[in-house]
Formats: C-alpha cells, structure tokens, sequence
C-alpha cells in the first residue's frame, strides 16, 4: 500500500496513527470480553477502521455524523468518553441507553453523532433533516451518513438521495462497500459495477476511495467536504474496503471463499500504515510499543471504571418518563373575536398561526406549495411563509419523516402532510422506530406533527379511506388527535406543535 503524505505534518501523521490504533485495541479487548461472555454482542469493524476515523478526522466537531454499528472510530475520534462506551456495551446506566440497549443504537447530542436503528436505510432520511436544518440557519456546514453495501439496497437509500439531490442538502453520503450484506455478496446485491455508478441517476457527484488507505480517505474527504459546503450540494462517496470478521461475531466467516480473508489480510489499514511510518523513520519501534502500551493501559483503566459502576436498576416511573419529551401544556383561552368556520378552514387557520408563532417550523407534503395541497389547506402560504419553510416534497414519505426528525435534532420544528392517511404506510419505519423510540433510546426528542386526511363514507375507494389511527395507537412514544369539531382542530393543531414530540393528528374528511 502506497501513502502520499503531502500536506501531512509529522504530528499530524503520529495523531492519525494514535486515532487509528485506539479502536483496534478497544475490538481486541471487546472480542476477547464476548468469548468471556462479559458482553453480549459485538459488531466488528475489524479491517475497516481508516474509514470511520478518516471521516471523523476530517468533519468540523460541530458538523453531524451519522454512523453505523461498524464505525467505533467516529465515536472514538469525536473524544467519546471510552467508560461511558464501555458503559453502553456493559447496560449500565452510564451509558447513552441507560442500560436499555448494548449495542451502536444511539447517539451522543453533545457530539453531534446521530446512532442508528436496526433497519439501516432510514438514517439517510435524517441527514437530509439535519443538513436541510444547516441550510435554513445559513451555517455553511456538511453532514455525513454512512451506510453500506447491504443498506444501499433499501428504499430509504434512493428516497434520501433523491431528496438531497432535488433539495441540494450538503449531505456525504458514504458507503462502506465492504463486499458483503451479512452473507450474502454484492453480486447479489446489485447489478452495477460501483456504487458511484448510482450517483448519476440521482444527478449528483460522486467520488471513489480506498477505504483501506487512511491517508487517501483523510485527502480524499477533505475534498468532497470543501465541495459539499462551498456548493451547497450532496456527494456520493463510495469507500472500497473489506468486513474482515462476521456481521456480527455470532455469524462467523464460514461464507466466504478459501484465501479471500487472506487476501485482503495484505490490505489491512492499521499494519500497512504503522510498517509505513516505522520505515519512513516517522515512527520508532519503540514509541511504536510505547503507544500500544498506553492505550491498553487507557482501555483497560476505562473498562474498569464502567465495570465498578451499579447494576442498573429501573422503575415504572422512570420507564414512562422517557417515553416522551416532558411537555408541560398550558391552556390557552380564546381571546379576540370569534369567526364561525369550517372544519377545513379551521385547520388552516391553526397551521398559519403555528407558523406565525414558531420561526422554525418547516411544511413538507406531496403538492402543499403552489397548489396548496389536494384539499387546499396550504393556499396561499407559499406567498405569505416563501418556499424555504412551504416545501413541495419528492413522492418520498419516509425520506421527508426522517427529514422531520432531521430538523428537530437541529432545533426546529417539522409538519409532514401525508396527502392520504392511507399513504403513511411508506414511512411506519420512520414513526414507529425513529419518531416514536428516539427519547426512550437517547433522550433526543422528535418536534414533528403528522397531519393525514383519514376516514371513509366519501366515495373515495379502498386506498384513500382507510381509518388507520389504530395502527400507531399502541406504539409507546406517539400521541395521537383526532379532533371532530372545527374548534377541537384548531386547538389541537397548536397544542401538538407545542409539543416537543411527536403527534398523529388525524382529519376526517368527511368532515
């Protein structure tokens, strides 16, 4: 492996390999704690550590990052404290969980990292949120979302793409192309050559790395971020690397052909760049010792603290408390004179105050510009708010709810229209795991409202009249209204954008 260290300095060489080495002895420790059974699980980046710790070197601090369950070392460069990691993986109460998860399902809001979920794809929809957010607040910032080669075959990965692409988000998204989806290859993932090839439907750029070389990724990002926040736009950027062990360790390797692992052994970041640095006289055998010596001492000083921790321990209380974001609701009398109206009108008036009252409010729906919705609730506001907070969406339902949830992080509020409550099925991942879970999991509310026109005995037909309140009613972190009077519209309308959560408000059509 060839490194080109221009414009590196020595001391920016000896970070890079402290940055690098750190989560490969954390994997060592961590794999050897799961044959002990002192953890549960463990999902190993083993072999693909340049490109988590290249793209954390590279990101400005205040600029998000969303990882995936590979991509310890954009939580160890970002300066995630190792015992509050360590916390997480044990289900201790220090860790960002609270001991209800052991695994990457979470974030860090004072590191601007956003964690994951299981079904992979939706994240992408929230780094459109986020860098749409970037992009109203005049910050001339990047974000960055990893997924790999099995996720970039969802839904979700062509709705955020395509959202970024028609909206011009400064969103990276980067895919670790690590030649496998659990056991199944690329071949029978895709059809294309490269991942960059997909770029060009979307009409964006893209750029190909060796994810294995953490010089080229360091150069190569530092390029493609300079790009994103000087135009504005997103970039597809394709790392090539390796899953050298399972997709997790309870999977083992026994899919993959003779010789293959050793083939890209030869390609391993960590032992091709320290051999590099001690042959070019950047790094000693002796510090090199040195190095590794300190950091187990680093590592194993910080297991401990966690480990000295309490066992977690929980009430109902506690439990419920998170479920949803406090919110202390204060009544509001009616005051002034009062307008009989329809229930139609009646919505409309409620959403036009809410975004007289709240800057940062955003609409996002199918034909809500211009048009002013199918049912006209948004006339006019095009003219009244501009088209930056009265937004037309691509047909993308669960892009634009991550794209809700992607705002709330950044401070503001969001309002997704459905066109039909019959349509909200496109985005029950994104309602059900990201929108109803997220404060239970890591304490980061969801400020988004979910208007949908529902209900039968209009002549509408089988896919625009279902009554579907019911299939969120039971999911813990939702609030639902259903309001049956103009009056009852209104006021539930602006008490669910008070609220920091998020609300399915439902709206009859036959009313």
């Amino acid at each position: 492996m060839k490194f080109d260290t221009s414009g590196f300095s020595k001391e920016e060489l000896l970070d890079i390999y402290d940055k690098l080495l750190l989560p490969r002895l954390i994997e060592e420790k961590m794999l050897i704690l799961l044959r002990q059974g002192k953890i549960s699980k463990w999902f190993s980046g083993y072999g693909q550590e340049a490109v988590s710790v290249g793209s954390a070197f590279v990101m400005n601090p205040d600029e998000y990052m969303l990882p995936m369950h590979r991509n310890l070392g954009i939580f160890t460069t970002r300066g995630v404290p190792l015992n509050r990691l360590f916390s997480q993986f044990q289900g201790k109460m220090n860790g960002f969980t609270k001991g209800r998860d052991r695994s990457f399902h979470f974030g860090s809001k004072e590191h601007n990292i956003v964690g994951m979920i299981s079904h992979l794809g939706p994240q992408m929809g929230i780094a459109d949120g986020i860098a749409l957010a970037t992009k109203l607040q005049k910050e001339n910032k990047a974000t960055l979302v990893v997924t790999g080669d099995g996720g970039a075959s969802e839904g979700d990965f062509h709705e955020s793409v395509n959202t970024a692409a028609v909206w011009d988000l400064p969103v990276i998204f980067m895919i670790e192309n690590n030649q496998w989806g659990l056991s199944t290859p690329s071949s029978e993932q895709f059809r294309c050559d490269q991942f960059i090839d997909k770029g060009i439907g979307y009409g964006m750029e893209t750029e190909q790395i060796d994810g294995n070389n953490i010089l080229d990724v360091i150069r190569g990002l530092r390029n493609v971020t300079a790009r994103v926040r000087e135009t504005g736009k997103p970039v597809l950027t394709e790392m090539i690397t390796f899953r050298m062990r399972g997709h997790e360790e309870a999977s083992g390797t026994k899919y993959y052909p003779e010789g293959l692992q050793d083939e890209w052994a030869k390609h391993d970041p960590i032992v091709n760049y320290e051999s590099f640095l001690v042959e070019s006289g950047v790094l000693t055998e002796e510090d090199k010792e040195k190095k590794r010596k300190e950091l187990k001492e680093l590592i194993n000083a910080e297991w401990n603290t966690a480990l000295e921790e309490p066992e977690v321990s929980s009430s109902i209380e506690d439990e419920l408390n998170d479920v949803y974001a406090s919110f202390d609701f204060e009544e509001v009398k009616p005051a002034g004179e009062k307008n009989e109206m329809r229930f139609v009108d009646a919505v409309s008036d409620g959403l036009r105050e809410a975004m007289k009252k709240h800057d940062g409010l955003v609409l996002m729906g199918q034909d809500i510009a211009e048009y002013g919705g199918v049912f006209k609730i948004t006339d006019g506001f095009v003219e009244e708010f501009g088209k930056e907070r009265v937004r037309n969406t691509p047909l993308c339902e669960s892009a634009i709810l991550g794209a809700g949830l992607g705002l709330s992080i950044k401070g503001q509020k969001a309002m997704v229209e459905m066109q039909f409550a019959d349509f909200v099925s496109e985005g029950i991942t994104q309602i059900c795991n990201n929108l109803a879970k997220i404060h239970y999991r890591w304490g980061q509310n969801a400020d988004v409202v979910v208007r949908m026109p529902t209900g039968a005995g209009v002549g509408a037909g089988p896919y625009h009249s279902q009554s579907n309140e019911m299939w969120f009613a039971h999911i813990p972190g939702l609030k639902i209204a259903y309001p049956a009077f103009p009056e009852d519209a209104k006021g539930l309308l602006l008490t669910a954008f008070e609220d920091p959560g998020p609300v399915m408000f439902f709206e009859h059509k036959a009313l």
